[in-house]
């Protein structure tokens, strides 16, 4: 599920994935449970010597039990990501030595299949930093952005069909439709925001997209840090992490919400103290 392709929808055959090109016509999601977990915002550079740059913000009920970046998967080598340690698996995952991150994010399945014929989605950040992912995940419905220093793809998967996208220079957000949804409020409130702030030079470079995510707080129904009920759960922002994947490297750091899905003026200084990514694969202990 790894490679470049631009134009024309047509299958990868290295993966038999549904493959096309960031903006292309897709058929539109039915309405489903998840619409309001997790965002990435993620800028695409023009040229391969710079950086690509991501914001990812995690959403989850604050009573199930997880751990910020850390080697959680000794079988698994030098990968690092944030774990859920209910299921066992990943939100975010980092191979720091092969450059590649992925970050997952939920979508509503359309399969119709029962619990006891799908497996935890957890296990997809890693095999997709690893050594790529099935062409059929045996999964519920999912988004997963992958990045590494030759660029980011989106792949959707909706528990019956595929489909990888390479997206193009520019700021994208995804959250649980396709990539740049219209019909997700906090795309179509702040995504043109997020553009207009664009990155700041240097190490902080998130500066500016976090003063959007801050001035979103102020309507709950578009924010990019979520309150929201679903089922029988309330699930909020616990976690932001901020990624850089180049040629230089992979740098990630995160810090949490001291109230879940509220912001406060500390988060800046919590992103800034963070440990590196790099530095953090020699903790073995939970934060």
């Amino acid at each position: 599920m790894r490679g470049g392709l631009d134009a024309g929808s047509r299958v990868d055959r290295r993966s038999l994935l549904v493959v096309s090109p960031a903006g292309a016509a897709t058929a539109a999601p039915r309405a489903g449970s998840v619409d309001a977990m997790c965002t990435v915002v993620i800028d695409i550079p023009a040229s391969a010597a710079d950086p690509v740059r991501l914001l990812a913000v995690r959403d989850e009920d604050r009573d199930r039990p997880w751990r910020g970046l850390g080697p959680w998967w000794p079988e698994r080598g030098g990968i690092l990501g944030v774990r859920d340690d209910r299921a066992g698996g990943a939100w975010l995952a980092v191979d720091s030595a092969a450059g590649r991150l992925a970050v997952l994010l939920n979508r509503e399945d359309l399969s119709g299949r029962g619990d006891d014929e799908v497996i935890s989605r957890g296990g997809i950040p890693l095999d997709a930093v690893e050594h790529g992912i099935p062409d059929q995940p045996l999964t519920r419905g999912f988004n997963l952005v992958e990045v590494d220093a030759a660029g980011a793809h989106l792949v959707e998967w909706d528990g019956l069909i595929a489909r990888r996208t390479r997206l193009t220079p520019g700021t994208h957000m995804v959250a649980h439709h396709a990539v740049d949804d219209p019909g997700t409020p906090r795309i179509s409130r702040w995504l043109d925001e997020f553009r207009r702030a664009g990155l700041a030079p240097g190490e902080e470079w998130w500066m500016p997209w976090l003063d959007v995510v801050k001035r979103s707080t102020v309507d709950p129904s578009a924010s990019v840090l979520r309150r929201d009920a679903h089922d029988d759960l309330v699930l909020e922002s616990l976690l932001v992490c901020a990624a850089s994947i180049g040629p230089d490297g992979v740098d990630v750091r995160e810090a949490r919400l001291i109230e879940p899905g509220q912001w406060d003026d500390g988060l800046v200084a919590r992103l800034r103290a963070a440990i590196p990514s790099g530095r953090a694969a020699a903790a073995d202990t939970p934060r």
